[in-house]
């Protein structure tokens, strides 16, 4: 057995478990319960039971030189592993087929055991739907909902910066190990998201993006969470296999339809059909969140209003000028452009603020209609 403190010997054991070649969650989990401790495994490796030969074998050689740098890594502040028996592994997470045996943590490790909505989506999404996310996602961060996605391009880092702007709290599950980032260019929002949020991975230190490793990540995220929000997604996508494994794990999964002219909206129609929640304002998944936890969270008591923050005070003005043609009869945006003098950026962004509150609605071909209610 390799030098190790008493204090360190178990965890580095099971650093080393996870590490040989071979062994996924369901073996790693086999193994600990054959034992009264980990470093047991590594005593006597030949007397375990039912273990492939060939595992039982790397077990005789484990590489502690990398144990040790992972447990230098692990002594930074706000760095954490834990496996299925911490008292902080999420219970959510815990409740899927096949929870991981580790989880590496930076950032706020309590966050993963708050509620959580998951938003996913295509990574080459249109302006519409990378906005539809980020206005979501701040709205729901507002109400302390807790905004978990996969740090990838497009509509998960549309998702992470909405919560971000609201000052709210976003989880990133990542087929990485928590020393690379991936994609490059996510660098700096990956260093946000670990300030005030958290970075998980199931993957030991440098671990690169093989694309097997993204679908066992997207079911992290939807174990972790209470729901799956589906913003834009092809037919054929991983973020339709995040939903899926969202429904096969007794979750919630929502859905925002869109153009039957968009291919992007046909995955999310797909999953309509298939039996997801069809949601028209952030106000649908807050109250359905609530029924699924059984209490009544704050923002639907009194729904956390856009149109009490700095961003409508602004345009107070121009919103009430907006209103001013925004009647109950549809109208195309291109007139409501015209007609208030406003730029085309503004009233899109007006538009999608208001219809997330529940007082407008979109129909086809770019018309809107303000709610009766």
């Amino acid at each position: 057995m390799h030098r190790f403190s008493v204090s360190q010997l178990s965890l580095a054991c099971l650093l080393a478990l996870q590490r040989i070649p071979g062994i996924g969650p369901a073996t790693f989990n086999k193994l600990i319960q054959q034992v009264n401790q980990p470093a047991d495994i590594f005593g006597e490796p030949r007397l375990l039971k039912g273990i492939d030969p060939k595992i039982v074998s790397l077990l005789q050689t484990p590489d502690w030189e990398q144990v040790e740098r992972d447990l230098e890594w692990l002594s930074e502040d706000n760095r954490h592993v834990i496996d299925q028996q911490h008292q902080l592994y999420p219970e959510l997470l815990q409740q899927i087929p096949d929870p991981p045996a580790l989880l590496f943590i930076q950032g706020d490790i309590k966050l993963l055991s708050k509620w959580q909505l998951a938003i996913v989506g295509s990574r080459n999404p249109t302006a519409s739907g990378r906005d539809t996310a980020f206005e979501f996602a701040r709205y729901l961060a507002q109400g302390d909902i807790v905004i978990t996605s996969g740090l990838a391009t497009g509509i998960d880092a549309a998702a992470h910066k909405g919560a971000l702007a609201a000052s709210g709290k976003t989880i990133a599950v990542i087929g990485t190990g928590l020393d690379r980032v991936y994609p490059a260019s996510h660098r700096e929002l990956a260093h946000y998201i670990a300030e005030g949020g958290a970075i998980v991975s199931e993957f030991p230190l440098g671990t690169s993006p093989k694309a097997e490793n993204f679908p066992r990540r997207n079911r992290i995220i939807s174990g972790l969470s209470l729901g799956t929000l589906v913003v834009e997604a092809a037919v054929k996508s991983g973020s339709l296999i995040t939903a899926r494994m969202a429904m096969e794990q007794g979750r919630e999964v929502f859905a925002i339809p869109g153009s039957i002219h968009n291919p992007l909206s046909r995955g999310c129609h797909q999953l309509i059909r298939e039996g997801a929640k069809l949601v028209e304002t952030a106000n649908d998944i807050i109250e359905e969140l609530g029924a699924i936890a059984g209490v009544v969270p704050q923002a639907v008591e009194k729904p956390t209003s856009l149109e009490q923050t700095s961003v409508q005070a602004e345009y107070d003005n121009d919103y009430q000028l907006l209103f001013a043609f925004l009647g109950y009869d549809p109208i195309h945006i291109d007139i409501l452009i015209d007609k208030s003098g406003l730029t085309a950026d503004a009233v899109s962004s007006m538009l999608l603020l208001l219809e997330l509150q529940g007082q407008v609605a979109s129909l086809p071909g770019g018309r809107y209609v303000r709610n009766g209610t």
